[in-house]
């Protein structure tokens, strides 16, 4: 009876345990991921019965590339291979178009996202996604403000300040975990849930949930509440919403195939020629990340 009791305890225990699975990174030093990236964002504010619309469409392909295993996770140079960028306001018209690989005589701002293309970063990838450290953001954005040609150190230093709220190691990092950061600790099984979070001008406390497995890939949605703080010399945001996440990953690699981020948040912004006045202020957002090629490179000893 005790033997038996035993073997019942065992089958039942391996019987749970059957359809469970590890999701994480599972990196190879030489991997090179070529991602797409692109992004809409639509913020509305209103004052005194007037809408002011302001659009940003950004794409880029970014590669990333597997240095070496380390006993956090990974060591990855992340570099941007492409990035345009264009800014619309429904009052002013075109405030920004730039194409990053086209330097146009005279632009300083071609000149200064040029700047960034093949300038690596390195970041650490913890096997959930996690990216616990960023080197190199901080001297790409030196090389961004050095780029523009201004001689005033005063200038320099105010427009490093701007990029490094979001070109920064600290920025980077925080923008890219929303691509990353995924993947639980512990195993799961189809309809599981499991939470992480992150901070910066993004705030988010995620819920993901494993939908399926087939054909080598994984199916996951995530939920998120959201909190967006953002302060620069001219204007603060503070906003609440939330966001939905759809993900294909390699279940081998753990790297994703596609995945598409959409949110909407509202609150209140702050202009300084307004003073105190708070102005209702809603962003919508739909950014999408896709694997556009996946090499291997052996890497000289």
């Amino acid at each position: 009876m005790k033997r038996f009791v035993i073997l019942s305890v065992f089958t039942l225990w391996h019987i749970a345990g059957l359809g469970q699975v590890t999701l994480a990174y599972h990196l190879k030093k030489g991997d090179i991921y070529k991602v797409k990236q692109k992004a809409e964002q639509i913020i509305t504010q209103e004052l005194d019965g007037a809408t002011h619309v302001i659009t940003n469409h950004i794409d880029g392909v970014l590669e990333f590339r597997v240095l070496s295993e380390v006993a956090q996770g990974y060591e990855i140079a992340l570099t941007f291979k492409d990035l345009n960028l264009i800014i619309t306001s429904s009052i002013e018209g075109e405030l920004m178009n730039v194409k990053a690989k086209e330097v146009i005589q005279g632009d300083i701002q071609s000149k200064i996202f040029n700047t960034i293309l093949e300038n690596p970063v390195k970041l650490i990838l913890s096997k959930t996604g996690d990216i616990l450290k960023v080197q190199g953001g901080d001297s790409l954005v030196s090389k961004m403000a050095n780029a523009s040609g201004l001689k005033d150190d005063f200038a320099i230093n105010l427009m490093k300040n701007s990029l490094k709220k979001e070109f920064g190691s600290e920025a980077l990092s925080n923008s890219y975990k929303q691509m990353t950061f995924i993947y639980p600790i512990q195993k799961v099984s189809i309809n599981d849930k499991w939470k992480n979070s992150y901070n910066g001008k993004l705030t988010t406390t995620n819920t993901w949930t494993l939908i399926g497995i087939a054909d080598q890939k994984a199916t996951i949605h995530g939920k998120a509440n959201v909190t967006v703080y953002n302060k620069d010399p001219n204007t603060t945001m503070k906003l609440k919403g939330t966001q939905n996440t759809r993900i294909i990953s390699n279940i081998n690699t753990g790297f994703i195939i596609k995945m598409t981020v959409e949110g909407i948040s509202t609150g209140v912004s702050n202009l300084v020629q307004l003073g105190d006045q708070e102005l209702p202020t809603t962003i919508k957002s739909k950014i999408t990340y896709e694997l556009i090629k996946k090499e291997h490179v052996q890497q000289k000893l």
